[in-house]
């Protein structure tokens, strides 16, 4: 700089600016300084991965050993290969174990689902007052505990219990029946349950969703001359596909892995009618003594849980 005036930057023969070094401007990074911050977000991340394996993956990878076993959880265990694995398949009592599972998947994830978007669309668009409280009484199954839900259906099924009862008092005396004794309705008894307990989680995850839909898309549907279920199917549903997706995941995980509400109310009865394979888990591991395939059962239905949802959420994600 000579007589205080700035001397000028270099220019190409394009007509760019050429930028000296030393001019001031932000260096690249070395690759030493791009490897040490790099691994930094591994080492925050390495802890909650400690934990997650020694609870996870460790407990799960022995699930996996145990199920080539022949083991009755006391004795020397006998390898057998993947012959837990081919009993699964083949067994009957384990094939219907899991067609009921799927049947559940109906009442506790698919059925709350319509029943939710129904709800949620008409709670959002008519803007009910007290509506805070509404979200929690609906929310409420959620907080209770399965086993205490289990205990109070129950005695609502039983033979002289509160369903009969109101059967009775409207002169349906024919419709009355042993709710949770019948080889036919029983599974449809429980499900049912699941459908009272899932209802309020989804509805509020929906309501969630389309409370934050813009006001001027109804709008526009209105002076196209939609009407309220075109306004439905073409705004509603899809502005909360995300919503639909957390949701039926959760709910196809608590259809998948429901025990205590089976081993409550029915206990895998009458007869083997609503067996499925979480309580067929505890069943063959506490009960027959036949460890090895109790955790065949257990990985097989890890599996299935897994696959389900990935199935869900790569659907959800291709349709947005």
């Amino acid at each position: 700089m000579r007589g205080g005036e700035a001397r000028p930057a270099p220019v190409s023969p394009a007509g760019a600016v050429v930028t000296r070094p030393d001019a001031g401007g932000p260096r690249p990074a070395s690759p030493r300084r791009r490897s040490k911050y790099g691994l930094t977000p591994y080492w925050f991340l390495l802890p909650a991965f400690v934990v997650y394996a020694c609870f996870l993956l460790y407990p799960l990878g022995r699930a996996v050993q145990i199920s080539l076993y022949d083991w009755d959880g006391l004795s020397l265990a006998t390898f057998v290969g993947a012959a837990n694995y081919v009993d699964v398949v083949t067994d009957p009592k384990l094939r219907a174990a899991f067609g009921h599972a799927l049947v559940l998947i109906f009442y506790f994830a698919v059925l709350p689902l319509g029943i939710g978007l129904v709800l949620a669309a008409l709670l959002t668009r008519a803007r009910v007052r007290g509506l805070g409280f509404f979200r929690t009484v609906v929310f409420l199954p959620q907080v209770i505990a399965m086993v205490v839900v289990a205990v109070a259906w129950r005695q609502i099924y039983a033979p002289g219990g509160q369903l009969n009862t109101l059967l009775r008092a409207v002169g349906l005396d024919s419709l009355t029946r042993t709710w949770l004794g019948d080889f036919t309705l029983t599974l449809h008894a429980v499900g049912l349950i699941g459908t009272w307990v899932s209802t309020g989680l989804v509805t509020v995850l929906l309501m969630a969703g389309m409370s934050r839909i813009p006001g001027e898309l109804y709008e526009a549907a209105t002076l196209d001359g939609a009407g309220p279920v075109r306004t439905f199917l073409s705004i509603t549903v899809p502005s909360v596909r995300a919503e639909v997706v957390v949701s039926l995941t959760l709910t196809i995980i608590a259809a998948l892995k429901t025990f205590d509400l089976i081993y409550v109310t029915t206990a895998g009865g009458p007869g083997s009618t609503t067996t499925v394979p979480s309580f067929e888990v505890y069943r063959r591991a506490f009960q027959l003594g036949e460890v090895g395939s109790a955790a065949a059962v257990a990985v097989v239905l890890t599996v299935l849980i897994f696959l389900i949802n990935l199935a869900v959420n790569r659907i959800g994600e291709r349709e947005r």
